[in-house]
């Protein structure tokens, strides 16, 4: 069959499930009471950071095909994208229903005073365009238009990590490392810098003779 002859199609399945597990465990974790002395916070943290994680992960994406030649990996974009909305929307979740109590007009607020909540809720907002149009109809539909509105991931993950700085009061060790990943990838992007590894393999390699 065709689609076992496409290894991106038949992995697909399994990626999606690997980005499904970060919530089971979360789910798990919630249902046996593992989430330790402050589980509102556990909550929040384990979705947040899964939420940057797959973030970077799709940002990654472009640098991957660059450096490794291997033009497939982009069929995993959308759905890493997309999970990433996902859990961004699980997180902003938590904190409205458990952590605020439903009370959505007090949203308002912590919007106006804590600039960490701004920036993350600015990102959450940002991704919502990206989200409804991530299918290739969209792509077709809006031409050009769509990858100059999909380059708002590059603000989004600017957003998404300072909300990770600025909520953190004392240990900045995790959020410097998403920093620094993110940072790495921007420096990636670079076509000259990419293609440096290749340029090395390639003069590295001894030249056949015919």
């Amino acid at each position: 069959m065709k689609f076992f002859r496409d290894r991106i199609a038949a992995s697909k399945p399994f990626v999606f499930a690997l980005c499904l597990l970060p919530l089971a465990l979360i789910a798990w974790d919630t249902l046996h009471g593992a989430l330790g002395a402050d589980p509102v916070a556990q909550l929040e943290h384990r979705s947040g950071d899964w939420a940057l994680r797959l973030l970077l992960a799709t940002l990654a994406i472009t640098p991957l095909r660059r450096l490794t030649g291997w033009n497939k990996a982009i069929r995993f974009r959308r759905m890493l994208g997309l999970f990433a909305f996902f859990y961004v929307t699980v997180h902003l979740t938590i904190y409205l229903v458990v952590d605020l109590g439903g009370f959505w007009s007090q949203l308002l607020t912590e919007i106006a005073k804590r600039p960490y909540i701004t920036v993350g809720f600015t990102a959450w907002l940002l991704l919502i365009p990206l989200a409804l149009t991530s299918t290739t109809a969209m792509m077709r539909r809006l031409g050009r238009n769509w990858q100059r509105l999909h380059k708002l991931v590059y603000l989004i993950a600017v957003l998404g990590v300072l909300h990770f700085l600025w909520l953190v009061k004392a240990d900045h060790r995790e959020p410097a490392i998403y920093l620094g990943v993110l940072i790495l990838l921007f420096v990636l992007r670079l076509p000259k810098l990419a293609a440096l590894p290749r340029r090395i393999l390639t003069a590295a390699l001894p030249t056949q003779k015919t």
